[in-house]
């Protein structure tokens, strides 16, 4: 499992960089397993609450983007707690996004539709039916 995780997050599970429990390194690093943790609360999230806008997924994003960039440019070295947390807040964006995704494509689907000449009441109903806008 530790291997498909590294694959799939395309993480470098540094030592100096991951949790520890019971003296055994996770094997994910402690950003990507906020992001596994962020991905997981998600989907509880978007069955209560629903998908916020996509304003604030792009902000849930933000955190994540500079802390990685000013450690990457700079000499600052951020904590894995700090890391945990905009992994959290990444993971979820993750999610989001690709609810965003999913229903851009079913609308436009249904746009393609109507240019072949479904009928447009049709298409809207088929297009809501499958998530779209």
């Amino acid at each position: 499992m530790g291997k498909f995780l590294r694959l799939f997050f395309g993480c470098h599970a540094r030592p100096d960089r991951s949790f520890y429990f019971r003296g055994k390194q996770f094997p994910i690093c402690a950003r990507c397993t906020g992001e596994l943790v962020g991905m997981i609360v998600c989907i509880p999230t978007l069955i209560f609450w629903g998908c916020p806008s996509f304003g604030i997924v792009l902000l849930l994003m933000v955190p994540l983007i500079i802390d990685g960039s000013v450690q990457k440019l700079t000499s600052y070295e951020s904590g894995n707690i700090r890391r945990l947390i905009t992994g959290i807040l990444f993971g979820m964006a993750l999610i989001f996004t690709f609810v965003y995704f999913h229903r851009t494509c079913v609308w436009i689907a249904g746009e393609i539709l109507k240019w072949f000449g479904a009928d447009p009441a049709a298409a809207a109903r088929i297009t809501k039916r499958l998530g779209g806008f």
